[in-house]
This record gives C-alpha cells, structure tokens and sequence, in this order.
C-alpha cells in the first residue's frame, strides 16, 4: 500500500481510501504527493 499526503491540509492517507475517488477525506482537495523517505548524505573525499 502506498502512503500519500495531501498537498493542502498535510495529512496522510492510505491508498485504500483513495479507491473510488481519488480526493482528500479531510478537506476535498484532488492534489496529492508521495513524500520522500529520508535521505542519507554522505561527504566527497
């Protein structure tokens, strides 16, 4: 299952609430994005 967050209100949603219709259940927005996971930086030698 994918993890999505909605673009207006920040709140996470699973993808087996975006089933039927692809819109934000908290506040009715149709944008969503995949956050990243976090990144390790390392330093060039």
């Amino acid at each position: 299952m994918a993890n999505y967050k909605c673009f207006k209100c920040e709140k996470k949603i699973l993808s087996a609430n975006l089933d039927k219709r692809f819109v934000c259940p908290h506040c009715g927005s149709k944008i969503f994005y995949k956050p990243r996971t976090k990144v390790k930086k390392i330093k060039a030698v």
